[in-house]
């Protein structure tokens, strides 16, 4: 895996996330993704501020979509440290994320993970 094509990836990600051609995934399979707004305070403006801010250096690994027919899709796994106020205790707190996203044909990303990390992740280029 080379580094420009990360940066290419990446490029395009960021493009479709400032034409706001992306959607973080808030269902009930995605709680995880939820609690994250919930237990900090973070709004739309402030997730897209965190995605553009992502560089080849916070990249860790592409996936395969173990998912019934989505199986030739590849997701791109990034991990970014962010000071985030807790919305309850109003402390301001240094949180590891897991950005996990996925950009389709169409130049749409979707953005599937959105958390505070379960585990540290290892960063491919570092």
């Amino acid at each position: 895996m080379v580094k420009e094509d990360i940066e290419q990836y990446l490029s395009e990600v960021k493009d479709a996330v400032l034409r706001d051609r992306y959607r973080i995934e808030r269902n009930t399979r995605r709680q995880d993704n939820i609690n994250l707004f919930l237990d900090y305070v973070i709004d739309e403006a402030k997730a897209k501020e965190i995605l553009l801010s992502l560089t080849v250096m916070d990249f860790s690994e592409i996936l395969h979509n173990e998912h019934e027919g989505f199986e030739a899709e590849r997701l791109y796994v990034f991990g970014k440290e962010v000071t985030l106020l807790e919305r309850n205790g109003g402390e301001e707190k240094t949180v590891p994320l897991y950005i996990k996203f996925n950009k389709l044909e169409n130049c749409f990303v979707i953005v599937i993970s959105f958390h505070e990390q379960r585990y540290p992740l290892t960063y491919y280029f570092s």
